[in-house]
């Protein structure tokens, strides 16, 4: 079973600290806040002579060990493009798939999740997915609403340009009801209208399997993130895989703008 851990920027502990995984992290220069856009699926399974549903089984496996690598390296937040608002285009059969994956994969990991202290919170458009697999979303999100831990965001049903009109919209409505005027929208109204309100922006974007887009993920979120790529293919994506991209973090000038000070 997973252990239950505090939140936060606490010091690691005696025993993450003897991980031989962790040897090369600089435990000051973490990211708080890691998107990962889990890609390759579908060749890793396809070059193994497997039918594409395969390698999103393996995809869940290897979500799992980075989530809990997340956890151990107390990061704040944690965001996953599991389903975009794009990927209705893709046969039914896999679309089928996709949607019993992340029931099973509920049914599996609730609890699990839950000892280990995650907060989770589906992102994107949750009325657009099917009704039973709704009800399982809006069940794990209350069951975990109070936890301290990691926030594990889950996008499915999303797209980062139809959050960005829902932000709008929503409050565009507020302004016609008399609530606030179109002066008072700032940066700070608008992020508490996006899907992740409350998180902190996204510092590190990974992309697996050699493509080197956005996809529509997280756009306002990854105004000034860092980007890691990599060719390996998710299934593939191991716990010092990601270990590698928060060294590669660790190392970044981010200047934001600026001039670094001399």
């Amino acid at each position: 079973m997973w252990k239950k851990i505090f939140g936060g920027k606490a010091q690691p502990t005696k025993e993450e600290l003897a991980n031989p995984l962790f040897d090369r992290i600089n435990w000051e220069r973490l990211p708080r806040h890691v998107a990962i856009i889990m890609d390759g699926n579908g060749r890793w399974a396809q070059g193994r002579g497997l039918v594409r549903t395969a390698g999103h089984k393996a995809g869940v496996k290897t979500l799992k060990n980075v989530l809990k690598t997340a956890i151990d390296l107390r990061l704040e937040a944690l965001t996953v493009y599991a389903f975009s608002t794009e990927n209705w285009k893709r046969p039914r059969p896999e679309v089928d798939f996709l949607m019993k994956l992340f029931s099973d994969y509920l049914i599996k990991e609730l609890e699990e999740m839950n000892d280990y202290n995650v907060r989770i919170r589906f992102i994107g458009r949750k009325d657009g997915m099917p009704e039973s697999l709704q009800r399982q979303m809006t069940a794990a999100e209350e069951l975990m609403k109070d936890n301290t831990g990691i926030r594990f965001n889950v996008a499915a049903n999303y797209g980062g340009q139809d959050e960005l009109l829902r932000a709008a919209r929503s409050l565009a409505q507020r302004v016609a009801a008399g609530e606030l005027s179109a002066a008072d929208i700032d940066e700070e109204l608008m992020e508490a209208s996006l899907d992740t309100a409350g998180d902190p922006p996204v510092d590190l974007v990974i992309r697996t399997s050699g493509d080197q887009r956005l996809s529509n993920f997280l756009l306002w979120q990854s105004a000034y993130a860092e980007f890691y790529f990599t060719d390996t293919n998710w299934p593939d994506f191991t716990p010092a895989c990601f270990v590698d991209a928060m060294v590669e973090f660790a190392g970044r000038d981010r200047r934001f703008g600026g001039l670094k000070n001399t």
